[in-house]
């Protein structure tokens, strides 16, 4: 699982964001990244918005906890998420469809 890294106060997740899908979701593990479907468009920032909701709403924490690091404009992004374990993502993302 090199799309999982821990943190001291949490972990970052790479993800492979396509946008425009019928509706919102993790879409499984690949071994370099998460695909995640976003139901936004990649237009002023509906998409990361998207990105950071499923994460906050997926994990319950608020979205101030989910930070996207690297790729606002791209469709890879790392993204951290502050008090979520890293443990915590694996068991949940590793079994996503």
């Amino acid at each position: 699982m090199n799309w999982l890294h821990p943190t001291p106060d949490g972990c970052t997740v790479t993800v492979k964001a396509t946008p425009r899908s019928s509706t919102s979701a993790f879409a499984g593990a690949d071994p370099e990244w998460v695909r995640v479907r976003l139901q936004a468009p990649p237009v002023d920032g509906k998409a990361n918005a998207a990105l950071i909701a499923l994460f906050a709403d997926t994990f319950g924490i608020p979205k101030r906890s989910v930070e996207i690091l690297t790729g606002d404009t791209a469709r890879l992004k790392r993204v951290r998420l502050h008090g979520v374990s890293a443990a915590a993502v694996a068991a949940l993302l590793s079994s996503a469809p």
